[in-house]
């Protein structure tokens, strides 16, 4: 069957997830973007997303009306949920904690700062359940929350001559299949922030993809949109 613009850019999408993930580098990354744009039929468009995991894997979204799949760490979820918990809680007192990197957070997590800090990063965690309660309680300190823009994260906390809400945070939106997390909790004199980012190395990769694929389109629009408009590519004219 014939490809549509609709499709091919479906599948641009899925390699875009891809390097942003790690799974290709730019070099595959470019090579498979360029026949993805340059593709006339399935055919064509279905091997250069076969050999990558879900939903990359899949080979109904060529043909199918659903939306793109979401970048970044959103195609992970399914992965990241389930397992037994490496951590219930975390306190400091006239000092420090930190949760970050690759940890499964437990289903009720409960975190406490006197006079001291603490930070908690899900961007590469794992979640024991679907459904995540972390309680964050300071006083006279102060616990900072990053989370990945695709995380499904509310907010509700008290502070009380302190503060206890969302910073600022990045574009993204919500994954349908992520986790939910409910942040709770109360700040007195003190604070609790909750911030959504990207990692370095996500925000680098999703850098890098953006400027292979202006790189490949520029080069699309040198070699002409017609079929026997010469050059040395054979252009071919994108139905």
């Amino acid at each position: 069957m014939r490809a549509s613009d609709t499709e091919r850019e479906r599948i641009a999408e899925l390699l875009r997830e891809a390097v942003a993930e790690g799974r290709l580098d730019m070099d595959e990354f470019d090579q498979r973007l360029e026949k993805a744009y340059k593709a006339r039929t399935h055919g064509e468009l279905e091997p250069l997303v076969q050999d990558l995991p879900a939903p990359g894997s899949a080979v109904a979204p060529v043909g199918s009306s659903a939306p793109a799949p979401l970048r970044g760490s959103a195609a992970n979820w399914p992965a990241r949920v389930g397992g037994a918990a490496t951590s219930k809680g975390a306190f400091a007192f006239w000092g420090g904690f930190n949760r970050k990197g690759r940890w499964t957070v437990a289903r009720k997590f409960t975190a406490f700062a006197m006079w001291g800090g603490g930070e908690i990063d899900l961007r590469e965690a794992h979640f024991e359940d679907r459904e995540i309660v972390i309680r964050c309680c300071t006083i006279m300190g102060g616990i900072h929350v990053t989370a990945p823009p695709e995380l499904n994260v509310e907010v509700r906390g008290i502070g009380i001559m302190g503060g206890f809400g969302e910073g600022s945070n990045e574009d993204g939106e919500i994954a349908p299949d992520s986790p939910r997390v409910r942040i709770t909790g109360f700040a007195l004199m003190g604070g609790v922030g909750v911030e959504r980012k990207r990692t370095k190395a996500e925000r680098r990769r999703l850098k890098e993809a953006k400027e292979a694929e202006l790189e490949a389109r520029r080069r699309r629009e040198l070699e002409g949109p017609d079929d026997d408009g010469g050059g040395s590519g054979g252009g071919r004219k994108r139905l």
